[in-house]
């Protein structure tokens, strides 16, 4: 008999259940980083839709000439300092009241969302979510080949797609948390939620590419990607691995994990197998918690599978709340998402203010916040994951950001080389924190002992902790708006207090982890 060739030994060495997991995986990735590349057009046009016009005498004299001549076929923006209505003082409130729509409604429908996507099918809620954000994407664009100088229109623009976006995330990370199981989730998600930072790079260099010549496709092409992508969710998304009769989670090893809220662990198999007269699959038991105090007591166990995913009843939203763990989580994201929005709406604003490049150059350059934040939420997952302390990893990074933010600050003006380092090293303490709590955190908190399995549960925590992290998405871009005619100096001071507040929310979650381990590590000596 011929030997294989390489390529299928490679494909036949995966069982079919590790298969599905890839696809999973890959699919939740791409479908989401579509919606991350339709948020980001608006940051990279704001250098267009309002430019450093010429002295008012030129701009005087150029009126007089452009009265004189025939009008040509794109239509004249008389003022010449940008767009219509952005091309006024106050162009930098307006371009805030941009931001501000979005993730105002964003923050609103966010805690709907879970509500509503736990009580309808994910395919299908993510499907129509993704259609509609790409209708809603475009209409922004539609604004510029239509010569719409209406605020109000790129208001309700905003506000519509800010709203459908919602459906995204608590779709995404219920499926993700289906098919991946507890051992390694901190790197898994860690490696996953770069679809974040990809998505923001996709969408920098695509505006990027028309945002001088024709900005309206600098939304337009994103907004079709975003729509094909929702009829691929369609398609092909597995909501659970039931539903392709595989197994419920993926093997690894028994493991200890503390969040902050919790001391959680899996229990040992072999202690189960002693108590039960036979063996269990030990990615089907529910990570173990006690809230009230850091037990080391290896006696109880619980078994958590899929089955209870038709059978349970939805959770309430005070009854989210009430899981330890969730509240200070939810408010320590809402000041980390402050500082991360901050930078994907302004960024490449302030680049064009300090470095004086072009829409397109500063668009480009704002990519390397977005890569250091792809190996800042790696090494966040991996950390947290080897310390098994997910606040505490939280904290430590939060701790090192602002001091980070103020020298970015004061190192962005000396140069382009020191630009390029500074937002490599602030993209991944900024958003190490914000991708863990957002996916692995949510995910542990999720699935929490309380539940009792109710595997229904996981999309209303997640909406719940990311809709609190978006009150400071809107917050923080809305800021910058006010206090950068100040000097941007100022905007750098509010990022970094916002950091400071996030990590003292986190203090006590950090003091029981702490706990928890000395007692964990007293237990094992006795």
């Amino acid at each position: 008999m011929a030997q294989l060739p390489p390529g299928i030994r490679f494909i036949t060495s995966f069982s079919r259940d590790q298969w599905y997991r890839a696809f999973i995986f890959s699919l939740t990735f791409l479908l989401y980083a579509s919606f991350h590349l339709s948020r980001k057009p608006i940051s990279i046009v704001k250098g267009e839709l309002h430019k450093h016009c010429a002295s008012q005498v030129e701009l005087d004299s150029y009126k007089e000439y452009a009265a004189q001549i025939q009008p040509v076929k794109k239509p004249f923006n008389a003022s010449q300092c940008g767009w219509e209505p952005f091309d006024k003082s106050n162009y930098k409130q307006l371009l805030g009241a941009l931001d501000y729509s979005f993730l105002c409604a964003y923050a609103v429908g966010m805690y709907l969302s879970g509500l509503i996507g736990e009580r309808l099918p994910i395919r299908y809620y993510l499907t129509g979510g993704m259609l509609a954000s790409g209708l809603f994407t475009a209409m922004f664009g539609l604004g510029y080949f239509y010569d719409v100088h209406n605020l109000w229109f790129y208001i309700m623009a905003q506000i519509a797609n800010g709203l459908v976006q919602t459906t995204g995330w608590p779709s995404v990370v219920t499926c993700i948390g289906n098919w991946f199981g507890k051992g390694r989730r901190g790197l898994i998600m860690g490696v996953w939620n770069s679809h974040t930072s990809v998505g923001n790079i996709l969408g920098s260099l695509i505006a990027a590419y028309w945002v001088s010549t024709c900005w309206g496709l600098s939304f337009v092409v994103p907004g079709v990607i975003v729509a094909v992508m929702g009829v691929v969710c369609f398609l092909f998304l597995i909501e659970h691995p039931k539903d392709v009769s595989c197994s419920c989670t993926p093997s690894s090893s028994s493991k200890t994990f503390l969040n902050g809220a919790s001391r959680c662990r899996i229990q040992m198999p072999t202690l189960n197998a002693k108590e039960n007269g036979k063996p269990q699959d030990p990615e089907l038991q529910l990570l173990l918690t006690d809230s009230e105090n850091c037990s080391v007591s290896l006696s109880s166990s619980t078994v958590a599978t899929g089955e209870g995913r038709h059978g349970t009843s939805a959770i309430s939203f005070l009854g989210a709340l009430r899981i330890p763990g969730v509240v200070e989580f939810s408010l320590c994201l809402l000041f980390a998402k402050l500082v991360s929005y901050t930078f994907l709406f302004w960024l490449p604003l302030y680049i064009t203010n300090v470095e004086h490049l072009d829409a397109k150059r500063a668009g480009d350059l704002s990519t390397l916040f977005d890569v250091g934040g792809i190996f800042g939420g790696v090494l966040a997952g991996l950390i947290s994951d080897r310390l098994e302390k997910r606040a505490s990893t939280c904290g430590m990074m939060l701790l090192l950001a602002a001091p980070t933010l103020y020298m970015f600050s004061a190192v962005s003006k000396m140069g382009l080389e020191a630009t390029v380092v500074m937002l490599l090293i602030s993209g991944a303490l900024v958003n190490g924190p914000y991708a863990l709590i957002t996916t692995a955190v949510s995910a542990d908190l999720g699935t929490h002992k309380s539940l009792k399995g109710n595997a229904r549960a996981l999309s209303t925590v997640t909406a719940i902790i990311d809709g609190t992290g978006s009150v400071g998405a809107a917050l923080g871009p809305l800021l910058a708006g006010l206090i950068s005619p100040s000097g941007w100096n100022n905007v750098f001071y509010m990022l970094m207090v916002a950091d400071a507040c996030a990590l003292l929310l986190l203090l006590r979650l950090i003091q029981k982890e702490l706990q928890c381990h000395a007692d964990h590590t007293l237990f094992k000596e006795h």
